[in-house]
């Protein structure tokens, strides 16, 4: 006889403008709550789900499949999925790659992840693009409208949200070969595992530090070169990392950001930054190198940016990339010091490895 269809329980999913769209049950049974936002890479969901940089995020993988080839150990950017909650087309129990471990549902459960599947994605991901980001809820407990509605009223907005010391180590870590001849001093604001891959691949000596390090300590390793990573939440509301990138760029040692770090280095040298209207999440955002004239296919995820304006005016910082979509800032370099920074991705795990030569410059500066 054939297998008996297992009924999925209904799941609601609503959005702070008032829209509401009903699916189906997937992860954990619960409710759960957090920005909205999208992807559009049609792989890596693994490694998108374990980005700290979306922390507090409810996430739409825009991508009709999800889940189709399971999840193994290895396709982990850190130590846990920091997604709040996934909406999806087709959430896939069933999985075909043979390295796999598990389903996705199973992984959901394991990791407490509330999900809703059977939503017109592609619709949803339209509506987000025009309507800009804003707060959800989803449910698989309750459909009693009225009063998610008011538990989403609760939730705070991502602007303003201090959300990277909740990612970050607590406890200082190590990765490379110790005896290499450089070694670089990291802060960790949500690094992804595979930025540390890279330095340690080429030959550092990496020492991992929690976000609110100060500059005395990280200079204790004797580093020839700082790295400020990735991570969520806003920039703005990072006064402590500020200080400290300021304090880093004094010592005049080489300094590399990616994400928010590019960020914080803008922020350090007072230029502002500001809330996207939704955001850029893929792995196909085309970015020009303008200092090479060579175009760079690019993995991306962040809802905040430097403001073009006050970053063209800064008579101290040069623009050196730049996203084709929209003209928005992905890169910049300081004119007096060995610092540089980008928007996006350049480790691309999963995505293209155009933009790789970036970890081969930062240690070659180092060296040099």
């Amino acid at each position: 006889m054939p297998d008996q269809i297992k009924k999925q329980p209904e799941a609601v999913l609503i959005l702070a403008d008032g829209n509401v769209f009903h699916g189906k049950a997937f992860g954990k049974i619960g409710t759960t709550s957090g920005e909205i936002c999208f992807n559009t890479g049609m792989t890596g969901y693994q490694e998108v789900f374990t980005d700290p940089s979306y922390y507090g995020q409810v996430l739409i993988m825009n991508n009709v499949h999800t889940g189709n080839y399971g999840v193994k150990a290895e396709d982990v950017e850190s130590d846990s999925v920091k997604i709040k909650g996934l909406i999806g087309r087709n959430l896939e129990e069933k999985y075909s790659r043979m390295m796999a471990t598990a389903s996705l549902q199973d992984y959901l459960m394991e990791q407490g992840v509330v999900s809703i599947e059977d939503i017109d994605t592609r619709a949803l991901v339209t509506h987000v693009r025009t309507s800009g980001a804003m707060n959800c809820i989803i449910s698989s407990e309750t459909n009693d409208i009225a009063y998610l509605k008011s538990e989403l009223a609760k939730v705070p907005s991502m602007g303003g949200l201090e959300l990277a010391s909740h990612v970050s180590t607590r406890e200082v870590y190590h990765l490379g070969d110790p005896s290499a001849a450089v070694r670089i001093s990291v802060l960790d604001y949500g690094v992804k595992k595979h930025i540390i891959q890279c330095l340690a691949d080429r030959g550092a000596y990496v020492r991992v530090h929690p976000a609110k390090t100060d500059v005395k300590t990280l200079q204790e390793f004797d580093p020839h070169g700082f790295f400020i990573s990735n991570g969520p939440g806003d920039p703005a509301a990072m006064d402590y990392a500020v200080q400290t990138v300021k304090g880093l760029l004094e010592t005049r040692k080489p300094l590399f950001g990616i994400c928010l770090g590019h960020q914080l280095l803008a922020l350090a040298n007072d230029i502002p930054t500001f809330k996207m209207h939704h955001g850029h999440r893929g792995l196909n955002h085309p970015v020009k190198n303008i200092i090479t004239g060579i175009c760079e296919i690019t993995t991306q995820n962040h809802g905040f940016g430097v403001d073009p304006v006050a970053v063209r005016k800064s008579a101290n910082t040069e623009i050196t990339h730049i996203n084709l979509n929209d003209d928005s800032i992905e890169g910049i370099r300081l004119k007096d010091r060995p610092a540089f920074s980008v928007q996006y991705h350049p480790e691309s795990t999963p995505g293209p490895h155009d933009s790789r030569y970036l970890f081969d410059d930062f240690m070659a500066m180092m060296r040099n």
